[in-house]
């Protein structure tokens, strides 16, 4: 990592939830945005590429995220035999 005074300021709008639950989450890690921030930046210039795998979700894929919940499962046999249908 550079050691060169950070003086730039990055500002983005996002939403107040997002915001407060990535907080959560980072504060977990023992991070603070600005940290998670700077690594992604700091991915992004070493790799030449986006630091996040980001893909678009097939029709199959969009048809499981409108589906109802099934309920839980006895077994993870049940499960499997449940997604075989």
């Amino acid at each position: 990592m550079s050691t060169t005074p950070k003086t730039e300021i990055v500002r983005a709008r996002v939403d107040e939830a997002v915001k407060h639950d990535a907080e959560k989450t980072l504060a977990a890690m023992g991070m603070n945005m600005s940290d998670a921030i700077r690594i992604f930046l700091h991915q992004l210039v070493i790799r030449h590429e986006f630091p996040v795998e980001l893909k678009v979700p097939n029709e199959t894929t969009i048809k499981a995220m409108h589906e109802k919940p099934k309920g839980h499962f006895q077994s993870v046999d049940e499960l499997f035999d449940d997604a075989k249908e």
